[in-house]
């Protein structure tokens, strides 16, 4: 016989809630290792990130913390969010401390982990409510909405849906982008949560074999949906278009490879007179145009002769524009990170300039404070500006969207480049500087997420790579290995359809978000206005006691789950 019995303690503040809950008879390891399983769930989700791709484990992350803090406090529930928080920010994002050490690494760790250290504290609230997955699932959005945005514009690395580039939840992307690709990966393993509590209360073997079975099978749900065929229209506008691709790689990696600028700039131009080369002989077909990387040209080719004309001989030779990777000086001390389009007749022409420069790595907010955490800030000795408008380009008629680098891990970013009749998009980039850790293939993986988001051909010119060509149904149809000299050069599919999450925008986000919020700002003042509801109808004279159809739905729900205290 299993008894179910409520903790003691309550509220906000303690270990306990208002939710009966497991006995410590039938939930022992969660009573006992809450720290070593938090820590645990942290881990797990680090493994299901590139390089190591085991998908399955997001949903058995989120489903192990949210059992770890269901029927506990928010004071309890933050502190096994920030537990959870560190294990898995740490780990993840270890690349980001190759140059700078580990005080830089650990405080960006630190950083993101207090947004998990909020979500920890919400959820056992929210787990309070009916259909509760659902306000789960809700939250882990709203989370990531804040980290997307604050502090210094957001860091979103580490979201829930940059772990399925290539899994049955990929295809959600196209319906409602990466929020709702994480919406269903936490509700997944919040039903798997649900699933597990509601077997061990019945507490027979099968069922709770049934419930871990779950953890394999809840995610294969969303294959019916998660594969349907992408909105992203096959029109007559549909065509190829032979694009390349060069990756002229680096001589030395790390940060100081900026002091042989003249030696990258050369490499990339050096690999376009190959392709040219290779045009001309017959080997290749002629490219409509050229990708070069971000930071191909570090040396200003607007204001340097050498430069200027070194990439005027390369475009002559392919005889198509290329789009160039540059970084210009100006205006005033301050530089710009810029993709050019370079005409192989008229020289520079469009130019898109990175919208969003990364905080402490393109330019240092509140430099004197910061210099006392890592004096490698003055590495940065000039800060990079922002540019004014989205990276909505036209190469060779084609109309093109470019971001650059970081900036494909931004919603926001990413759609304004999409739009107007943007039929290919480009992501410009240069991951020298973190060596051969996972950043590059995590990069990879949001650029899959997002060509599936827009069903867009996306490509990824590198540096030193992963340099890649990404269909739009996500799979990755070439890419080069790293720290190599490659070409990519081939036909690529131009869409001119749209996605339904192209044209829902930020609709999904902000509407799961303000459904987590208000589910939590239900759980926690819910409470207070029953208390006087009741108080009223007191006053009022109401007799006979609370009757099942004078309670409000909160009340009824505590009732039934009173029931479940019973012996089963």
């Amino acid at each position: 016989m299993l008894e179910v019995q409520p903790r003691n303690g309550g509220g906000l503040g303690g270990r306990g809630g208002d939710t009966p809950a497991l006995s410590a008879s039938v939930e022992p390891v969660f009573d006992r290792y809450p720290y070593v399983l938090s820590a645990a769930a942290g881990g797990l989700l680090v493994f299901a990130f590139p390089p190591y791709g085991y998908w399955v484990l997001a949903p058995l992350a989120v489903a192990l913390l949210t059992l770890i803090v269901h029927g506990r406090g928010a004071v309890w529930g933050a502190g096994q969010g920030l537990i959870f928080g560190l294990t898995f920010f740490v780990p993840l994002l270890s690349w980001s401390g190759v140059e700078v050490g580990a005080i830089p690494w650990l405080l960006l760790a630190l950083s993101q982990a207090l947004f998990c250290t909020a979500l920890g504290a919400a959820l056992p609230l929210v787990q309070r409510l009916r259909a509760w997955p659902l306000w789960v699932a809700a939250l882990w959005v709203a989370q990531e909405w804040a980290r997307s945005r604050i502090p210094f514009g957001g860091f979103p690395w580490g979201r829930l849906a940059f772990s399925q580039p290539e899994t049955p939840f990929t295809g959600f992307a196209a319906y409602g982008g990466a929020p709702l690709v994480t919406f269903m990966v936490a509700l997944s393993g919040a039903l798997l949560a649900r699933g597990y509590i509601a077997a061990l209360r019945r507490g027979r073997l099968w069922t709770v074999l049934a419930a871990l079975g779950g953890a394999i099978l809840a995610p294969a749900a969303s294959i019916p949906l998660g594969t349907l065929p992408v909105a992203s229209g096959s029109g007559a506008g549909d065509h190829f278009l032979t694009i390349a691709v060069v990756q002229g790689n680096v001589p030395r990696l790390g940060l100081d490879f900026n002091a042989q600028r003249a030696a990258v700039l050369n490499n990339h131009v050096q690999g376009t007179l190959e392709l040219a080369d290779k045009v001309r002989t017959g080997v290749l077909p002629k490219p409509a145009f050229v990708v070069w990387p971000e930071n191909s040209s570090d040396i200003d080719p607007l204001a340097n002769p050498d430069a200027r004309q070194a990439i005027d001989a390369a475009a002559s030779a392919v005889g198509v524009p290329i789009l160039v990777g540059a970084v210009l000086t100006g205006p005033g001390d301050g530089l710009r990170n810029a993709g050019i389009v370079w005409d192989p007749t008229f020289g520079p022409g469009q130019m898109y300039i990175k919208q969003h420069p990364v905080p402490f790595g393109e330019y240092i907010p509140l430099r004197g404070l910061a210099r006392l955490v890592s004096k490698d800030v003055d590495r940065v000795a000039h800060d990079f500006i922002a540019g004014p408008d989205p990276g909505r380009l036209t190469i060779a008629g084609q109309r093109v969207g470019d971001v650059i680098c970081f900036e494909v891990a931004y919603d926001g970013l990413v759609r304004s480049a999409a739009a107007d009749g943007s039929g290919l998009l480009v992501v410009q980039t240069n991951n020298a500087t973190f060596d051969r850790t996972g950043e590059t293939y995590q990069q990879l993986a949001m650029a899959q997420l997002r060509a599936v988001e827009y069903g867009r051909t996306v490509l990824v010119s590198a540096t030193s790579g992963v340099s890649a060509v990404i269909g739009p149904d996500g799979r990755v149809l070439d890419q080069s290995a790293i720290f190599t000299t490659d070409l990519l050069a081939g036909p690529v599919p131009i869409r001119s359809g749209h996605t339904l999450a192209a044209r829902l925008g930020s609709i999904p986000e902000w509407l799961a978000s303000l459904a987590g919020i208000a589910a939590l700002a239900w759980a926690v003042f819910g409470a207070r206005l029953r208390r006087r509801f009741g108080e009223s109808r007191e006053d009022a004279g109401a007799t006979g006691g609370d009757d099942a159809q004078g309670m409000l739905p909160a009340d009824r729900l505590a009732a039934d789950e009173d029931e479940e205290t019973q012996t089963v």
